[in-house]
């Protein structure tokens, strides 16, 4: 019988919640975030580094796309330019094509050119892809010779945001898209999403103070901080294991450390 060889092939992003490590062997030098301030007209360069900490020289592909997130938990990587809040046409990246020798670092470089328009406001962002070339997977044998063999490939890439925020310039405004309770392997979250509804990014930090029948507060509770782009939505888990079951009054704030604060109120039962 004719011997049989299958390959699967699977691709995963990592963004700035990962380590900077992928394939064994390649390493994005000085995290997944470039950001600047700029004014229209200007011009900045930059590089992203990459370190090849394999012993053999190692083919990158580098493109880009625009990037964007929703509170339900999908991310969105789209044609480069297409976003109203794009910044990928701005950015010319050189090379796009390079092999990484092994135990080195090499550049690849960037070009911001902002448009001259006196129209841009607040934030703009999209995403360059760092992506190794896969490598040919090896065969793993089966039992005997004439069974079926499967070789898996795993291709990483990486996603470097790239970040400008014009001056100071952009309303800052949220909105609660929904809160509800939510019980994960035994403890109890508050469960709040939050749509960037301005026109500058934010990176707020949502907390939640819990007040009883009387007035008096219980604790204070505190989410993990996340980035939030204009138009972009993500949620935030506050978690109240170990508060006494009752009904409370909710506080809920989402704090972006500067003076922009933004909260509701809200009643809670915990059962």
């Amino acid at each position: 019988m004719k011997r049989a060889t299958a390959l699967l092939s699977m691709a995963a992003a990592a963004l700035g919640c990962l380590p900077p490590a992928f394939g064994g062997q390649i390493i994005v030098v000085g995290g997944l975030t470039r950001e600047a301030t700029v004014q229209p007209g200007a011009t900045l360069e930059g590089k992203i580094l990459l370190t090849n900490t394999g012993h053999e020289p190692r083919p990158v592909k580098v493109y880009q796309t625009d990037y964007r997130f929703t509170a339900d938990g999908q991310t969105h990587y789209e044609e480069c330019g297409a976003s109203p809040r794009s910044n990928g046409r701005w950015i010319t990246i050189t090379p796009q094509q390079l092999t990484v020798p092994g135990e080195a670092t090499e550049a690849v470089n960037y070009v911001i050119h902002v448009p001259q328009d006196p129209a841009l406001v607040g934030t703009y962002w999209s995403m360059v892809m760092i992506e190794p070339l896969a490598e040919d997977a090896p065969e793993v044998a089966g039992p005997n010779a004439d069974e079926p063999q499967i070789a898996i490939r795993t291709i990483m890439r990486y996603g470097v945001q790239m970040v400008t925020d014009v001056g100071e310039t952009g309303d800052r405004s949220v909105k609660f898209l929904t809160k509800e309770l939510a019980a994960e392997e035994g403890r109890c979250f508050l469960n709040a999403d939050i749509e960037n509804t301005g026109q500058r990014r934010l990176a707020p930090v949502v907390w939640t103070e819990l007040f009883d029948a009387e007035g008096a507060s219980v604790g204070r509770f505190e989410a993990q901080r996340q980035r939030l782009y204009p138009g972009c939505s993500a949620r935030f888990a506050v978690e109240l294991t170990g508060v006494p079951r009752g009904i409370y009054n909710a506080l809920v704030v989402a704090d972006n450390g500067d003076s922009d604060v933004f909260g509701i109120q809200a009643k809670i039962e915990l059962r």
